[in-house]
């Protein structure tokens, strides 16, 4: 099948296609005589699980280890329990750091009530006082 063919089966666009060829995680297609990509369902089954591990916030470089980890001829599940892990932890952590910005835009905020604008500042003393 076409890239085009194969990018609407998988649910990816042709240019993802091209980028996961480029850095390895999808065999070189093979091409026409006329140079146009050719894809095979097992491509295809390839892009689908690319997409999905993509979905779940891996990156381009942890999909690629799994595919190395498979190809050597090992059960990537381990791998893919810690990287699931990992990213889990690096979640947990952006959310705490959003919820301690959270605290002190909302702090900032009930203190901007009890000013009067025009105070002197060099531009904003809500901001300069935070």
């Amino acid at each position: 099948m076409t890239i085009g063919q194969a990018a609407q089966a998988a649910g990816l666009t042709r240019k993802a296609i091209r980028i996961y060829e480029a850095k390895g995680l999808l065999p070189t297609a093979k091409r026409t005589a006329a140079g146009y990509r050719l894809y095979s369902a097992d491509d295809v089954e390839l892009l689908t699980f690319i997409r999905r591990a993509r979905a779940l916030g891996l990156r381009l470089e942890d999909v690629g280890e799994v595919l190395r980890i498979r190809r050597g001829g090992t059960p990537p599940c381990d791998a893919v329990r810690n990287l699931l892990d990992a990213r889990i932890a690096e979640i947990d952590a952006t959310i705490s750091d959003l919820l301690a910005l959270r605290q002190s835009l909302t702090e900032t905020r009930r203190a901007a009530d009890n000013r009067t604008c025009g105070e002197p500042a060099a531009v904003c003393s809500i901001i300069e006082d935070a």
